[in-house]
């Protein structure tokens, strides 16, 4: 076997050693990458998380803006709705009439233990071990009566990567309560 030297200045390497240099070289590097990484990932989960939210929000207010001015019995309307992470669940039972988004996230979207309003959206952020549950909520039970294809019943839509639509129904009043019926379905 042939021992091959390489001069570099006064000094003289060998193939193998500069091979095992490369190889530390390259090893260091890629430390040094994982260590940013293992900083930069959770807070770029956090700012994604806060988007999320925020998008939420603007959906919740959306659906809102949509059945208060629903107008007369009869009308309906379609709006889309985008779950990239967490739940929408449409709660008709008796007594509840909401519409509930709920996360889990790393991100602290308000204080928590306190309910914030942010317009019509009451928004509560629960600390739990490593993540927060943010949820955000729609309260009709004064106003309407919530009903999912026309029953009094809870329905949970989840994350999707195609868009709901939501086809949102006011019906005559009930007649025990006297409150608008809203009767929503996916379409």
């Amino acid at each position: 076997m042939v021992n091959r030297k390489i001069v570099r200045g006064r000094k003289r390497y060998s193939l193998g050693q500069v091979w095992i240099e490369t190889v530390i070289y390259t090893l260091i590097a890629f430390v040094m990458m994982g260590l940013i990484l293992s900083y930069a990932k959770p807070k770029i989960e956090e700012i994604q998380d806060n988007a999320l939210l925020k998008q939420s929000t603007e959906m919740l207010k959306e659906i809102d803006s949509t059945i208060l001015t629903m107008g007369a019995a009869g009308n309906q309307r379609t709006p889309e709705v985008t779950i990239k992470k967490g739940s929408l669940t449409i709660d008709g039972r008796v007594g509840e009439d909401k519409i509930i988004f709920e996360m889990d996230s790393k991100n602290i979207y308000s204080e928590p233990g306190r309910i914030i309003n942010d317009g019509s959206v009451k928004v509560e952020t629960v600390k739990k071990s490593g993540f927060n549950t943010v949820t955000l909520t729609l309260d009709y039970s004064e106003k309407y009566n919530i009903q999912f294809n026309g029953m009094e019943e809870s329905k949970v839509i989840s994350k999707s990567s195609t868009p709901y639509n939501l086809i949102i129904a006011n019906s005559d009043p009930s007649s025990s309560t006297d409150k608008m019926i809203m009767n929503i379905k996916l379409g």
